[in-house]
C-alpha cells in the first residue's frame, strides 16, 4: 500500500486505527496496543460504553431494545432491524477489539438481569436462533461467562449439509449461508479464548471444519445444484457487518481461520478474492456500497456511494493474506 492510502486509513477511530497499523502498517506491538488501549476512552468505544444501562445492558434489551414493537412500522421488512441492543452492541465492541476489563462485571450483571425475548431465558444460556447464540458464545468467552455448555449446541444443530439454519426450529433442514458464517465467527471467536482454548472443544473444531467445507464447496456465493449466484446481496460491499453474509466478510472469517489453525488458504477462494480485487478503484480504495436499514447508536462509516476506510481495511487485509500466501 501507497504511503498516501496507508496514512489516509491511519487517519481514523482507534476502533480501525489499531487494526490498520498491526495489520497493514507493520507497526510495532507497543504502537498498536497502546492505540487499542484507547478504544475504551476515545471515539466509537467509548461513545457505546457510555450508552451501557445501569443493569449491563443496551437499549434495555437483549437482542431488541424495550421500546421496540414487534408489530409497529419499525418491524417492517424493509425497515431493517434495530442494532443497539445488547447483542449487537456487546459484538461490535469486541469486534473492535475493545479489552473485556473495560467491561468488568457486566457478564455477572447479564447473568442477573438480561432474557432473551424468545422464551425469557437466561442470557448467557442462549435461545434458539444459531446467530444469537454463536454471538452470544464470542461475547460470553470474551467477557469471562461460562459458555461451555453453548457450544456443545453448534455440534448438536448442525445440519446435514454441513452447516445452520436459524429458521431450523421452525422446520428448515437446509442450511443457510448467513447463518452458516455467522455461526463459524462465533464457534472461532470461541477457540481462540482462553475459555475455548483450555475446553480443547475437538468435536467443535471438527464442526467448525465440516460448516467451511460447506460454504468453500460452494466457492462462497454458488449454489450446489445450478452453480449458479445464490444472491446478489452476496457480491455487496457493505460496513458494518451485520447478520447479513457476504463475499467480503466470508474471506475475512477464512483468514482468521487459516491464520488460527495455521493452514494455506484454500485454492476455492480464489474467484472471490477476485471479485474483491476487481471493486477496487483506481486510488486503492473500496466503496461503500450498501448502509443495513434499522435503528443504531451512531453512524461508524460512510454514507453509501463514498470512499470506505473499514471496507478498504478489510479488502486490503483479505488481499495481503491471499497474495503473500506463498
Amino acid at each position: 500500500m501507497g504511503d498516501d492510502l496507508t496514512g489516509w486509513l491511519l487517519d481514523a477511530d482507534p476502533a480501525l486505527r489499531w487494526q490498520v497499523e498491526r495489520d497493514l502498517a507493520g507497526a510495532s506491538p507497543e504502537v498498536w496496543q497502546a492505540t487499542r488501549a484507547r478504544v475504551a476512552t476515545e471515539g466509537h468505544g467509548a461513545r457505546l460504553l457510555a450508552l451501557q444501562d445501569p443493569d449491563g445492558q443496551w437499549a434495555g434489551g437483549a437482542f431488541f431494545p424495550a421500546d421496540f414493537d414487534v408489530h409497529g412500522p419499525e418491524a417492517a421488512p424493509d425497515a431493517g432491524q434495530p442494532w443497539t441492543a445488547t447483542t449487537w452492541t456487546l459484538t461490535t465492541l469486541r469486534e473492535w477489539g475493545l479489552d473485556a476489563a473495560a467491561l468488568a462485571g457486566t457478564a455477572e450483571k447479564l447473568a442477573a438481569n438480561s432474557r432473551w425475548e424468545y422464551d425469557d431465558l437466561p442470557y448467557w444460556g442462549g435461545e434458539v436462533d444459531a446467530c444469537i447464540n454463536a454471538a452470544t458464545l464470542a461475547n460470553g468467552a470474551w467477557l469471562g461467562a461460562d459458555v461451555g455448555t453453548l457450544a456443545q449446541w453448534f455440534v448438536d444443530h448442525q445440519m446435514a449439509e454441513g452447516g445452520w439454519n436459524c429458521e431450523w426450529v421452525n422446520g428448515s433442514d437446509r442450511s443457510s449461508f448467513d447463518s452458516t458464517l455467522s455461526c463459524l465467527r462465533g464457534i472461532l471467536a470461541y477457540e481462540q479464548s482462553p475459555q475455548g482454548a483450555s475446553a480443547s472443544p475437538e468435536g467443535l473444531r471438527r464442526t467448525r471444519t465440516a460448516a467451511e467445507e460447506y460454504l468453500l464447496a460452494r466457492r462462497l456465493m454458488y449454489r450446489a445444484s445450478t452453480g449458479g449466484l445464490v444472491r446478489p446481496r452476496f457480491q455487496v460491499f457493505a460496513y458494518p457487518f451485520r447478520w447479513q453474509y457476504t463475499v467480503l466478510r466470508a474471506l475475512d472469517y477464512f483468514r482468521a481461520s487459516a491464520l488460527h489453525d495455521g493452514t494455506a488458504p484454500d485454492p476455492r477462494l480464489e474467484e472471490a478474492i477476485e471479485l474483491v480485487r476487481g471493486r477496487r478503484r483506481p486510488d486503492g480504495t473500496w466503496v461503500q456500497e450498501h448502509r443495513y436499514p434499522g435503528r443504531t447508536w451512531f453512524d461508524v462509516d460512510v454514507p453509501p456511494g463514498e470512499p470506505s476506510k473499514w471496507l478498504t481495511f478489510y479488502a486490503a487485509r483479505v488481499l495481503g493474506w491471499w497474495d503473500g500466501r506463498a
